[in-house]
């Protein structure tokens, strides 16, 4: 087939084929020598193909968004949760979580292989307490602050330009009031469905930072390391994916999604 020279084409065809995995067909059209294409293909090429900026950093050519939630989507605040579990009897919760985080009850948890019902008497168990069920749930859920709407937004609005993906490590406890909270707050019965796909540590029985976890999501989506960038608050899990070549951005206590990502906002 002999170089196209002229062809007329829309822009929103054109944003399908740029969304599609192999890019094979978009390829050959962007290379060829258009002459007559919408007003706004010119918007469109600089919009999908410029670098991303976020604060001082530069990445040449990202496609797809790999986001994690608690401290990047959502606000927490773990001191939160050392102090409701003080004011239940737990004296001195931070010595008992490097015991337990030792024994492997808090990274069992996240993987899933450890039940809500197991993970409430372990903490039963260690502090040597009566404590019922929903108060430890109480105190367990109370790092979970909010998310501002306009994360919500963006969320949205992200999801049209680039293939985004949760990736957290949470557990049952976590989940079930983080979704209520979202149904409640925002009407959104499902927030998976701001993604292209979520994954929640305690349902694929992996977490961060380790590298089966990462390698998941870059597998099972067919996604180029190099044109993924992840986003997370914790240093550990940025230096994971980054040995796998995943691009990666580390959010900062002063730092907001919203900021970072302001254009998309408009």
């Amino acid at each position: 087939m002999g170089p196209i020279n002229c062809f007329l084409i829309d822009y929103y065809f054109l944003k399908h084929l740029f969304f599609n995995a192999q890019f094979s067909i978009f390829n050959y059209f962007w290379d060829c020598n258009i002459t007559y294409l919408p007003n706004n293909f010119q918007t469109f090429k600089q919009n999908f193909m410029a670098p991303l900026v976020l604060g001082n950093k530069e990445y040449p050519i990202i496609r797809n968004i790999i986001f994690d939630l608690g401290g990047v989507i959502m606000n927490i605040d773990y001191n939160l949760t050392l102090e409701a579990f003080k004011k239940i009897g737990f004296v001195d919760f931070n010595k008992m979580y490097s015991f337990l985080n030792q024994s492997k009850l808090f990274d069992g948890y996240d993987k899933g292989l450890v039940s809500p019902e197991e993970f409430r008497q372990g903490l039963r168990d260690v502090a040597q307490l009566n404590v019922c069920d929903d108060e430890i749930n109480l105190a367990w859920n109370a790092m979970l602050i909010d998310i501002p709407e306009d994360r919500i937004h963006l969320l949205e609005n992200l999801k049209n330009h680039f293939r985004t993906y949760l990736l957290s490590n949470t557990n049952e406890i976590h989940l079930d009031y983080f979704f209520n909270y979202v149904n409640r707050t925002f009407k959104i019965e499902d927030f998976s469905s701001l993604f292209h796909k979520a994954y929640y540590s305690c349902r694929v029985q992996m977490r961060k930072p380790d590298a089966e976890i990462f390698l998941k999501v870059i597998n099972e989506n067919n996604l180029k390391p190099s044109e993924t960038l992840f986003i997370d608050d914790y240093l550990l899990n940025i230096e994971s994916a980054e040995k796998l070549g995943i691009q990666c951005y580390y959010l900062q206590k002063e730092e907001f999604l919203t900021s970072l990502f302001a254009y998309y906002l408009k």
